[in-house]
């Protein structure tokens, strides 16, 4: 099987090769810039993400495809809906802003609000408590462990994520099938 493989390369050449292979690489590095760039646009690390539990039923259904944007200098109020992501939790969590604090500084005898230190509690509309279970320690969630907030979404468009996740070999017969539908297109 393999040595069907290895004449075919030798057949199309060298440069034929490296072609195929720098135009995948291109293919990679402009999925990158542009998932960075959307990054930098809406100033969160991860710009879109797939609802992966069903907590907040029935505002969002999991599947559902999540646009988020993180703007520094404003304030989160009760009853946005935020994705946080707690250190050493590997999957960011999408719940309602249940309560806010702002945390007070005072300068020079004058006190100053900074939108950067508020302070939040969250719960899953779906779920009977709030989170604080789920903060690992911490009594409120900092504004350092925001992702962002939610400013749209698309329903069940990221259920392809999910199933991969949940079948594993769903993810190797798609890549399989990719690349077998590349085998046959190249001849």
């Amino acid at each position: 099987m393999f040595s069907d493989e290895l004449k075919t390369l030798k057949r199309l050449g060298f440069r034929h090769v490296l072609l195929q292979v720098l135009n995948f690489a291109s293919v990679l590095a402009s999925g990158l810039m542009i998932w960075k760039g959307l990054g930098l646009l809406t100033n969160t690390e991860s710009p879109i993400v797939v609802v992966l539990s069903g907590s907040m039923e029935p505002a969002f259904y999991r599947g559902d495809l999540l646009f988020l944007t993180n703007p520094p200098k404003t304030r989160y109020i009760t009853g946005d809906i935020t994705v946080y992501k707690i250190p050493g939790q590997g999957i960011p969590i999408v719940h309602r802003v249940l309560e806010t604090h702002d945390v007070v500084k005072k300068y020079n005898g004058v006190r100053i609000v900074n939108p950067e230190d508020q302070l939040l509690l969250t719960k899953g509309d779906n779920n009977h408590a709030d989170d604080i279970e789920l903060y690992r320690g911490l009594d409120w969630l900092e504004r350092q462990h925001i992702v962002g907030k939610v400013r749209g979404f698309l329903p069940y468009v990221g259920y392809v994520t999910i199933a991969m996740n949940d079948f594993p070999q769903l993810k190797y017969a798609l890549l399989g099938g990719l690349g077998l539908l590349a085998l046959i297109q190249r001849e």
